[in-house]
């Protein structure tokens, strides 16, 4: 009754002690080896909110040096939730 997206990419990875905080309003992870991007972080934030709006849930996964996951979690149309 449930879907589960997985959408990874490779990149230098989210410090175990930060994987909750990027889902925070206006919360940027900065690294010198990381290339900078202008933004407000409130994209992953956003992203949560309306998720668990639909009784869903999104979540990161994650080591440093081996990129990140994020999984989004939803029920499928006409399911409950269990």
């Amino acid at each position: 009754g449930r879907v589960t997206l997985r959408i990874s990419d490779t990149g230098i990875g989210i410090p175990p002690d930060k994987l909750e905080a990027i889902f925070d309003p206006f919360v940027q992870l900065r690294s010198t080896d990381a290339i900078r991007h202008d933004g407000t972080g409130l994209g992953l934030a956003i992203s949560r909110d309306l998720t668990r709006g639909m009784g869903g849930e999104l979540r990161a996964e994650s080591r440093p040096g081996d990129g990140a996951v994020m999984l989004l979690e939803l029920s499928l149309a006409g399911r409950e939730k269990r």
